[in-house]
């Protein structure tokens, strides 16, 4: 029963904070992108996002990503990893609310909202309530199931250990958050034990502590093998819950009498004293640690050192007020960002490339991540230039403008073949499908070939450069040619035996994304002739 209990719990807190995801939609990482100017409005900003998302660890995966991008410093991150650990404290007052009793309603209204309403929002909805009545409905069955726990005398003798030597608890807090992958499902257990007078609460404070440095561990699982800023974030985390941990045991006689005190004072139950005492403990060691965000940074840097791979998302020379200014200065500020948007193209198929020849995960975490930038810079050079179309242009200005909008576009196109191309590989590895040594080699060519006509076509691009596009053009011919002739090889290899259909399907698929990116390369080219 406990465990069919807990099952239900962890679905339930998964399956509402999706639901809240998704009701939310990017506004949480717009929030995250925009609030975090300071360690405090970062703060602020985590506490929201991890209400919303009822997980910490989510929380700082946004975050991490953010910083990867370019979008927050290190120490904005530190801000909203200290509001995310406040954040969390709130399922467990909602869990010390008494509503377990209407778990079922909330369940049927969730149901109800999934299969009777066609709306996507309504659906939405319904999946909140029907996590949230699964949280309760788990925890009724997980309280039940613990009953008989009092009697047994190894769990009577392990909780007077436990009070008597507070680190034997945290130790347990700690095992118990890393096995379930979740500080909130261990607290709530914690909350259900304490509410059926299984444990006291001198020996439920330090397992409550031992929770909070377990939550960091799963941090740590999701930052290994990740890039530098995600070790960083995560060491941030654990230093951050390991400082607050050791400065509550120094107090904690004193901490047990003022939480016993307020249970009285407040005339809380049981589950909410629990709750009481996780958001003091949270919310003291925010305020204690956040004007030592700057030693925490520098501390995490020291410890981790390193240059960190960091793609800027963000525009960079698109000024505003430039539009009504000068169209012909705008223009030429549009012209330095997508240049910029080339560079990162070349820059993400260089990294698709080493993916597909080495196989390692980072290569094809960092094509993605190109390849966002270059979807934000397509939407936001778009719309400088959308704004710029309204002024009057003259007929060179007009023929730049036109030009800008159908290279941004091929570039946008370069950058879903270069994804395309990671997830082909990304199929290979994952069905064990392999290639032949002759279709590795032909793929080799093919990117080297590809890789230096988009580079010439953007240099071509950058200095208005007609001998350069033409040899861009001329090298496109290569590539279509090349295609043809690595189709045929491929047919022989599969005649031969020495290739089989899987291998096939990936390697015709991988040179026709690299035969269309050389497509949006002389287009870029064309234009550079035609504007000249």
């Amino acid at each position: 029963m406990f465990f069919g209990g807990l099952a239900i719990f962890l679905f339930g807190i998964k399956y509402m904070g999706d639901g809240l995801q998704k009701v939310a939609g990017d506004k949480l990482r717009d929030m995250l992108d925009k609030f975090t100017s300071n360690p405090v409005m970062g703060v602020i900003t985590g506490i929201t996002v991890t209400v919303a998302l009822q997980t910490s660890t989510g929380t700082t995966v946004l975050a991490i990503g953010l910083v990867n991008a370019g979008f927050m410093s290190l120490r904005q991150a530190i801000g909203v990893i200290m509001g995310a650990n406040i954040g969390t404290t709130v399922t467990a007052f909602i869990i010390g609310l008494n509503i377990a009793d209407y778990a079922l309603p909330i369940l049927a209204v969730g149901t109800l909202l999934i299969f009777f309403f066609k709306n996507k929002k309504a659906n939405n909805f319904g999946q909140v309530f029907f996590g949230f009545g699964a949280l309760f409905y788990g925890l009724n069955l997980m309280g039940d199931g613990l009953r008989p726990i009092r009697e047994v005398e190894a769990f009577a003798d392990l909780t007077v250990s436990m009070s008597q030597n507070p680190m034997l608890g945290v130790l347990i807090g700690t095992i118990f958050t890393v096995s379930v992958q979740s500080s909130t499902a261990a607290i709530g257990l914690l909350q259900q034990l304490f509410a059926e007078g299984a444990i006291g609460i001198d020996a439920a404070l330090p397992v409550l502590f031992g929770d909070n440095i377990g939550t960091t561990i799963t941090a740590v699982l999701a930052s290994l093998g990740a890039s530098l800023a995600a070790k960083r974030a995560a060491l941030t985390h654990v230093i951050f819950n390991v400082v607050g941990t050791v400065l509550v045991l120094i107090i904690i006689q004193p901490y047990i009498s003022f939480i016993v005190f307020l249970q009285d004072a407040l005339e809380l139950n049981a589950r909410m004293t629990i709750a009481w005492a996780h958001g003091i403990f949270n919310v003291s060691n925010v305020l204690i640690q956040l004007p030592f965000v700057g030693v925490l940074a520098f501390i995490v840097t020291k410890l981790l050192p390193g240059r960190e791979t960091v793609i800027e998302y963000k525009a960079q020379h698109l000024d505003p007020t430039l539009i009504t200014q000068s169209s012909s200065i705008a223009l030429t500020q549009a012209k330095r960002e997508t240049l910029r948007m080339g560079e990162l193209s070349v820059q993400g198929l260089h990294e698709s490339a080493q993916f597909v020849r080495t196989n390692q995960n980072r290569h094809a975490e960092l094509a993605n991540q190109f390849e966002d930038a270059i979807n934000n810079l397509d939407k936001k050079i778009t719309e400088y230039l959308t704004k710029i179309s309204t002024n009057s242009l003259s007929a060179n200005d007009s023929r730049l403008h036109s030009m800008l909008m159908d290279t941004v576009r091929d570039i946008e196109r370069v950058g879903d073949h270069m994804e395309n191309i990671v997830e082909l590989k990304e199929y290979q590895i994952t069905n064990k499908v392999k290639l032949s040594e002759s279709a590795v080699e032909d793929l080799e060519q093919m990117f080297t070939l590809t890789i230096s006509t988009l580079e010439e076509a953007m240099e071509a691009l950058d200095h208005d450069d007609n001998e350069k596009a033409r040899s861009a053009i001329l090298k496109e011919e290569e590539i279509d040619k090349m295609e043809r002739q690595l189709r045929k090889k491929h047919i022989r290899r599969l005649n031969d035996g020495l290739c089989d259909g899987s291998a096939g399907i990936v390697f015709v698929d991988m040179i026709s994304n690299l035969e269309r990116i050389g497509d949006h390369s002389v287009n870029i080219a064309e234009a550079v002739t035609e504007e000249t």
